[in-house]
């Protein structure tokens, strides 16, 4: 009950404050937006906050993200809605039925007219539906009333038109055209007694407000029905009623009523203060006219001729926007005389009640507006003025009054900046103003801040910032200027000065920075830390007010210490102008905030006690996708298979708030936890396995409502699958074999190998043995053979010195025979065949074909020849071979002349060689 009341005061306050048309923010969806027809007949929406509309295009749907449009089968014009359950009912030209929704939140459309029975339409179209008390649903044509209960429909058929019918004080009330009001009895039309001041006027709209019944008709106003008695509705606004007809009434409760008009939009009364304002065009409304309107959670919705508005009837934050162009983007805002002065782009204007009036002689672009020493001052393009709402009376000609501020401890003086330098500004006793300017600094200055009474910081909008000391007491000539160019020092560029607590501070490019008077240089400002890349816009002794530069834009109220609010209203963020917006406090609880075609008030306990007692909704999750197919969220858990997961997308709405943002965390094998600006959340190549997503809204100051989880589970790929794992092992085990066997058989393999070059080593080593043997043997047979040669030798050659002894002593032998004898018995010696045997057997052990392969190569060879090659082939001299030959040296050498021509060989060539090698 608190937060109703609370919602109430606010409208209140929108309504009225000061007179002028301050109203709660509309947001307009136009047919880009939704994409179906241009007029809206009928509004509903379900108890999660999901708005369906009849259009002219079929039946739209709005989840709080996005719109669908839902045609039915024959294409018609849907004329009613009504959300019952979970059944949307719609009517239409000769056909009424539900839509109810799919696994995936699609809806499809089911027709009831087939349960009609012994009626028949005549060109009926179904203007209004509405869930009666006892269960029925009815429907309601120009020509009839249809009962729908549990697929059994009865019909009324009244012989007037039915313009529109309700249920009041258990009985249901049909309104006949105009020809008064009728009551459903025994499925027929009774009379209502004493409504004759009806007669001739067409009801077109009926409602329930303060235990009456009220009674809009379309050119005469409202009436009033108490169940017995008909009256005029007294209101003041009934006379503008009858004038823009009247076409819709909704009751918002507390007093409140907002009327839909054809020509003007909808009204907002408050029949307790009998004040209104109005949305129309003027006011931001995308149409004047009204076709339905619809009160949910403090949003009215309305289905326009062209266009669906929402408006947020509790909002703290209220606005005035300038539509026609004429006051341009607002620089500044002050209180004067109990007026609302603003400084814009094209002049001074105020309000003078719901009028913005402008200020005579004010044209041009202001920049400043300050009440000084009780004058409205405005600093202007040409020149800095007293403003009036009938005058603007110069007070100093120097151009460009960007900001004005007082001197300490200076009486009724003050110090300007303009596009030439510095202005000095001081109020005499007569009241006039005294203004000078002050010489030595001729650049402009956007910003002023003092430190002292006689130290002045200045910002140039491109040039930096400087220091500028005057002498004390004075303030025409400045005596030195005071530059920083040190490392770490602030860019010069658009740099923002404030004292804040005594401390001078510097924003530029999005960082804070400090001046510290103790070692005279500039250092960041840790104080700020939190709030880099934000504007300050306004602060006090308590609070702060900074705007992200960023793109969200969102105003933050703070403390400093926690206490922080941060302000996301669509409408302001779409509106702030970058570097030129301002806060203008008007009480503790009150401020305003230029924009850019108009002004925002803001009510700062409004929000504070909005943003505590306000329960966030939680948001519904619509459908989830991948990159081919849908799948239902209604589900414990959804399964996706892992090709088709590289892109997800998954849609959450919060139809009950206005623009919500989220706040999303995923628990899994990959996790992540983020803001976001839309119900629109993806993800990319997420690794397989079970996941939860919670998500939550945010509302203001960051809070966040319950949230709702999602579980979802990216099932393994293919070749991670059970039977692939399966596989895998079969043919781990299969390799696990194979490598076995293989290494098996390597290893018998490498033993037989070892075995045979075991053996192989074995018989080399018997075969070493052996040919050492048989070299020991060849060895000992040519030592035999050479012993056997060398002793035939010696022999031979004992015996050819005996016989040459012999033929010396010739004469000595008395007997020539005896002489002969022994001469025949030493050649005999000495060709001794057996001593020839012996070493031919020796030879033949040592060279065993040789002769075979001498005499096959060259058969012309005798035996004493063969000999020779034989003693050759031993490598014996010409002096070895003669004895053993029984021959001279020189008979060796004629014999071995003789062999080579035999051996067809070159004088040129070794016979020793030749024979050894053969």
């Amino acid at each position: 009950m608190h937060f109703r009341l609370l919602s109430i005061v606010l409208l209140l306050v929108c309504l009225s404050v000061n007179g002028q048309q301050l109203l709660p923010p509309i947001q307009n969806y136009q047919l880009l937006d939704y994409k179906g027809g241009s007029k809206n007949w009928d509004v509903s929406v379900n108890n999660k906050g999901e708005l369906f509309v009849a259009n002219n295009k079929g039946l739209l749907h709005f989840n709080g993200e996005q719109w669908t449009l839902n045609k039915l089968p024959n294409n018609t014009i849907i004329r009613s809605v009504e959300s019952i359950g979970d059944r949307v009912y719609t009517g239409s030209y000769e056909e009424f039925g539900y839509w109810t929704k799919n696994k995936f939140g699609e809806l499809g459309y089911t027709s009831l007219t087939h349960l009609i029975k012994d009626h028949t339409f005549t060109s009926e179209e179904f203007w209004e539906i509405f869930p009666s008390k006892d269960g029925k649903v009815v429907f309601r044509s120009f020509s009839a009333i249809y009962f729908y209960d549990n697929n059994d429909i009865s019909v009324v058929d009244p012989p007037d038109v039915v313009s529109d019918f309700i249920e009041f004080n258990d009985r249901l009330i049909v309104a006949g055209g105009s020809v008064g009001l009728f009551e459903v009895k025994n499925e027929g039309l009774v009379s209502l007694p004493n409504q004759d001041i009806l007669l001739g006027k067409t009801v077109n709209d009926m409602a329930i407000f303060q235990d009456k019944l009220l009674i809009g008709t379309k050119l005469h106003g409202c009436f009033l029905y108490d169940g017995s008695t008909l009256s005029p509705w007294s209101a003041p606004m009934n006379e503008d009623l009858k004038q823009h007809q009247l076409n819709k009434i909704t009751v918002l409760g507390n007093g409140l009523l907002a009327l839909g008009t054809i020509k003007n939009g909808m009204y907002l009364y408050d029949t307790v203060s009998q004040r209104y304002s109005v949305l129309n065009r003027e006011s931001g409304l995308q149409n004047n006219t009204v076709l339905s309107a619809l009160l949910f959670k403090n949003q009215l919705w309305l289905g326009l001729d062209n266009g669906i508005a929402r408006v947020k009837l509790n909002n703290p934050i209220s606005y005035y926007t300038d539509y026609t162009g004429t006051l341009g983007m607002v620089y500044d805002m002050a209180w004067y005389n109990g007026k609302l002065f603003l400084g814009s782009n094209t002049g001074v204007f105020y309000f003078e009640g719901n009028e913005l009036r402008f200020v005579s002689g004010s044209q041009g672009h202001v920049w400043d507006l300050e009440v000084i020493e009780g004058d409205l001052l405005c600093g202007h393009n040409t020149g800095t003025y007293k403003v009036t709402e009938n005058s603007f009376e110069l007070v100093g000609a120097i151009a460009g009054g960007y900001q004005i501020l007082k001197v300490p401890d200076a009486s009724s003086t003050y110090v300007q900046g303009t596009y030439n330098g510095l202005a000095k500004f001081k109020k005499l006793d007569n009241g006039q103003w005294e203004v000078i300017k002050i010489e030595g600094f001729d650049d402009p200055v956007k910003q002023l801040c003092f430190e002292t009474p006689n130290i002045l910081w200045a910002a140039h909008p491109y040039k930096g910032f400087y220091r500028i000391h005057f002498e004390k007491g004075t303030y025409k000539k400045v005596d030195r200027i005071q530059g920083f160019e040190n490392e770490g020092s602030p860019s010069e560029y658009n740099v923002k000065l404030y004292n804040i607590k005594n401390n001078i501070v510097l924003n530029s490019e999005g960082t804070w920075f400090t001046y510290n008077p103790i070692v005279d240089h500039i250092e960041k400002f840790d104080a700020f830390k939190n709030y880099q890349n934000k504007e300050l816009l306004f602060f006090d002794e308590q609070y702060f007010w900074f705007v992200d530069d960023k793109e969200q834009k969102a105003v933050i109220h703070t403390n400093l210490k926690g206490d922080s609010l941060i302000i996301t209203d669509l409408p302001l963020r779409e509106r702030l102008a970058p570097d030129s917006q301002n806060v203008v406090r008007v009480n503790d609880s009150a401020s305003y905030i230029t924009l850019t075609d108009g002004f925002a008030k803001i009510n700062t306990n409004g929000l504070k006690s909005l943003s505590e007692n306000q329960e966030l909704p939680v948001p519904n999750f619509v459908v989830l996708k991948d990159q081919k197919v849908k799948y239902s969220v209604l589900g414990e858990s959804v399964e996706i298979p892992f090709g088709r997961s590289q892109s997800l997308a998954i849609e959450v709405a919060s139809p009950e708030y206005i623009s919500p943002h989220y706040y999303y965390k995923l628990e899994g094998p990959k996790e992540y936890s983020e803001y976001a600006e839309t119900g629109f959340i993806n993800f990319q190549n997420l690794p397989y396995g079970a996941y939860t997503l919670k998500v939550a809204t945010v509302g203001m100051g960051n809070a966040l409502s319950k949230s709702n989880s999602l579980n979802f589970e990216i099932l393994p790929p293919w070749y991670y699958s059970w039977w692939s794992l399966f596989l895998y092992a079969a043919l781990g085990g299969l390799a696990i074999y194979l490598v076995r066997r293989y290494n098996r058989k390597k290893l018998e393999r490498k033993h037989r190998e070892l075995m045979e070059r075991m053996e192989q080593e074995q018989q080399e080593r018997m075969a070493k043995l052996e040919k050492e043997e048989l070299a020991k043997e060849v060895k000992l047979k040519q030592n035999e053979l050479a012993s056997t040669t060398l002793n035939i030798a010696r022999k031979n050659e004992m015996i050819l010195e005996l016989k040459n002894m012999l033929v010396m002593n010739k004469d000595k032998f008395p007997n020539s025979h005896r002489y002969r004898s022994f001469i025949k018995k030493l050649n005999s010696s000495i060709e001794d065949t057996e001593d020839w045997k012996r070493f031919e057997v020796n030879f033949k052990e040592l060279h065993e074909d040789f002769f075979e392969r001498l005499l096959k190569s060259y058969p012309v060879l005798t035996p004493k020849d063969l000999k020779l090659c034989a003693y050759l082939k031993m490598n014996l001299s010409t002096k070895e071979i003669a004895p053993l030959m029984g021959i001279t040296i020189r008979g060796v050498e004629i014999h071995r002349y003789r062999l080579r021509k035999k051996l067809d060989m070159d004088s040129s060539e070794n016979l020793s060689n030749f024979l050894i090698t053969f």
